[in-house]
């Protein structure tokens, strides 16, 4: 069966047709090649050219001395100073017919010249796909604050270590539980809303510290980042209090913070949806750095209106949702204005356009996959690419397991699941990475 697959494949490869691009790139081999070879010969033909008329201007040099002294042999000038200069002139004579020049040739690497070709063999990205239909790993229910009911949650993610995190944002309080089992636990909060030290007020997104065995968590109704130490036990990771405290530390204060990141430096990056920036820390220090925005709301370049989530790479270069600007922005490190990666076409529905941009996450492709809120779908948009395209979703608000209502935020587990805050339903769909057939 795999080998009648693999025949049919070779069969349609070795249909001419099918060789177009082959055949195209052969002749532009040959054509690169024949004007290397043209290129060639004309400044070699050209150098020859300079050298014979270089050769035939000394030997005319050499021929009007020789015969100056031919003219001194026969003339009067016999007395020892004449002589002399006979001499002279005739060893200068000698040396410059025995080394008539001091032309030599000179090599050197020149791109304009001939331009040195090889082919290149880009790695073709074959799109991943997800089942269309999710499967909700909460119990949904129109409003509850048990250990599987959320409250319009928001911000979610998973850790190495296949534990999965959720901000249930309305019962104050941060989930999580192993993806393999179903028994989730209150690790942060989940004493009700306050702005005590073991309390949260409406928290938007959370993120694991791996190295220092912690959560970070933007605690917005409170307009603070604490750092949450994780139990140790029942496999939710392992305490390293490397603060010397098995408390909660707050981290920043007096901060409109919405989405977090953590980059592999160390530093943490905050967004604050007021004042339209984000900045980053070295946890620890109170100093910040102004990393993107704080030119003022607007939707130039250099500005944001209402930025929530954000992403961070390995080059520390910062992805933004945007949020009222309906565009996501990309700002490379010590950038002074972003650049448009996603959306701004304006508020809509159409692939080249975004609603409310919220949770995103970026591959080692430069993919971006987006929690597009208003238009109740995640969608990926390719680098380079002016519109984006559905991956989950898009069939309009509900509560059916191929539809979404108001996504929040996104995640992947190490087998490319895919996992979904459906805030308005009040639940988590995890869709199922699609794998290719095996050959």
């Amino acid at each position: 069966m795999a080998h009648d697959r693999g025949r049919n494949v070779m069969d349609a490869c070795q249909d001419g047709s099918k060789l177009n691009f082959t055949e195209l790139l052969m002749k532009q081999i040959d054509e690169w090649e024949r004007n290397s070879i043209e290129t060639i010969q004309r400044t070699a033909r050209e150098c020859r050219e300079q050298l014979m008329k270089y050769t035939t201007s000394v030997m005319s040099n050499i021929e009007t001395k020789l015969n100056n002294f031919k003219r001194i042999r026969h003339g009067d000038g016999s007395d020892g100073v004449s002589l002399e200069y006979l001499r002279q002139q005739i060893d200068g004579v000698t040396k410059e017919f025995c080394s008539p020049s001091v032309v030599s040739i000179r090599e050197e690497s020149s791109p304009e010249f001939i331009k040195k070709i090889s082919l290149q063999f880009a790695q073709r990205i074959i799109p991943d796909k997800w089942k269309e239909n999710g499967k909700t790993i909460t119990i949904r229910d129109e409003q509850g604050s048990g250990l599987q009911q959320l409250d319009r949650p928001q911000g979610i993610c998973i850790d190495k270590n296949k534990n999965i995190y959720i901000a249930d944002t309305w019962n104050h309080r941060i989930l999580a539980r192993k993806l393999n089992k179903n028994d989730w636990k209150v690790v942060a909060g989940g004493n009700g809303k306050g702005p005590e030290i073991d309390q949260l007020d409406k928290p938007v997104d959370v993120i694991v510290d791996e190295e220092n065995s912690s959560l970070i968590i933007a605690d917005t109704g409170n307009r603070r980042v604490l750092r949450w130490p994780l139990d140790q036990g029942e496999g939710i990771s392992r305490l390293i209090s490397w603060w010397n405290q098995d408390e909660e530390e707050i981290l920043i204060e007096d901060i409109n913070c919405w989405g977090l990141a953590l980059d592999k430096h160390g530093f943490l990056y905050v967004s604050d949806f007021v004042n339209n920036e984000v900045r980053k820390w070295k946890i620890g220090e109170e100093k910040s750095e102004l990393v993107a925005g704080g030119n003022g709301e607007g939707n130039q370049l250099n500005q944001f209106n209402c930025p929530t989530y954000i992403y961070v790479d390995d080059e520390q270069s910062v992805y933004i949702s945007d949020n009222e600007n309906n565009r996501i922005m990309k700002w490379l490190k010590g950038a002074k204005e972003g650049v448009l990666v996603a959306g701004g076409n304006g508020e809509g529905s159409n692939l080249n356009q975004l609603n409310g941009p919220e949770g995103l996450i970026v591959d080692r492709f430069g993919q971006i996959y987006v929690a597009d809120h208003g238009n109740h779908r995640i969608s990926r948009w390719r680098e380079g690419q002016v519109q984006g395209e559905t991956i989950v979703g898009g069939n309009g608000a509900g509560e059916k397991s191929d539809q979404l209502s108001c996504p929040m935020d996104i995640s992947f587990d190490a087998e490319g699941n895919l996992y979904v805050t459906d805030s308005v339903n009040r639940r988590i769909q995890r869709f199922t990475l699609i794998r290719d057939e095996q050959c």
